[in-house]
């Protein structure tokens, strides 16, 4: 194999990474934007979003195509719930306190963490993929199930952008990011909002986990490198930027995968550390700071 199937081999790697991190950052960035709270349990999400989809393609007869489709529903709509559900018992109750839902989200991290211990184990399992067809590319064969996970991200990003812009209550939720007050005042409710936001990032960042988990596998403490990424993916594209965060994971997702297939994974996780300083250093703000959507 040449120098240009490596490359290209590299590429798709890539683009998978960056496909399932930019839904999962999406998720992030969305509730920083709207909420201005840092969701320290974001990991977690992602991660009860892969038991989820390892309890429903385990207990669901049928081909796996019909089990994974089933959680390809199912994770992400328990997901969201469960994080409505922390919202309205937890961080209303703290009024959005930016110190204390740092706590507070810290606590929710350990809670679902030890539940997903306690009811999933401490081994971590495979989850089959609803198809094996490979697509013959110039050079050789590829996945067909991780190009599907490229389209798949594209098509839900793409419905994301519209939603926020095209849709009355994607207005309302950027309404409520400019001006929390202001949309109070001419009667949104703001709480509604936030309990939505907070669902829909979760559900974003579950969603993610069930479209990689045939590809890694499901195991209780898989949330720390989803939240670790997510967190330089929304920095470097600037904190409350859909924008931003989508280019900045097109980057890391892109850099990861080449710097890893011809150097090694451990130096493309030191230049994503390195990105994040420069960006801290010469444009605190992010690349896209500022920008709305």
């Amino acid at each position: 194999m040449g120098f240009g199937a490596f490359f290209l081999l590299a590429s798709l790697e890539g683009l998978v990474s960056a496909a399932v991190l930019a839904l999962t950052a999406a998720g992030l960035s969305l509730v920083f934007g709207v909420m201005r709270v840092v969701n320290v349990a974001h990991g977690e999400f992602f991660m009860l979003g892969a038991v989820l989809a390892s309890f429903v393609t385990s207990f669901l007869p049928g081909p796996p195509a019909l089990g994974f489709l089933a959680a390809l529903v199912i994770a992400p709509c328990l997901v969201a719930t469960i994080a409505a559900l922390s919202d309205r018992l937890i961080l209303k109750r703290l009024n959005y306190d930016p110190d204390a839902t740092i706590v507070a989200t810290i606590g929710l991290l350990y809670i679902f963490q030890q539940a997903a211990l306690s009811f999933y184990g401490p081994e971590a399992r495979p989850v089959p993929a609803p198809f094996s067809i490979r697509v013959q590319l110039p050079w050789f064969g590829y996945s067909g199930y991780k190009l599907a996970v490229i389209a798949a991200a594209v098509v839900v990003l793409a419905g994301l952008w519209l939603f926020l812009t095209r849709t009355r209550a994607g207005l309302v939720m950027r309404a409520t990011q400019i001006d929390r007050e202001t949309a109070t005042a001419f009667g949104i409710d703001t709480g509604r909002v936030y309990a939505g936001v907070f669902a829909l990032g979760a559900g974003l960042a579950a969603l993610a986990a069930v479209l990689i988990v045939p590809i890694q596998q499901a195991h209780y403490l898989m949330g720390h490198d989803p939240l670790l990424l997510s967190f330089i993916t929304v920095i470097i594209g600037g904190l409350g930027s859909l924008r931003g965060t989508l280019v900045a994971a097109l980057v890391i997702g892109l850099s990861d995968g080449i710097i890893s297939v011809f150097f090694s994974p451990t130096l493309a996780k030191i230049i994503a550390t390195l990105l994040v300083a420069l960006v801290l250093v010469f444009r605190p703000q992010g690349l896209f700071g500022g920008a709305k959507t």
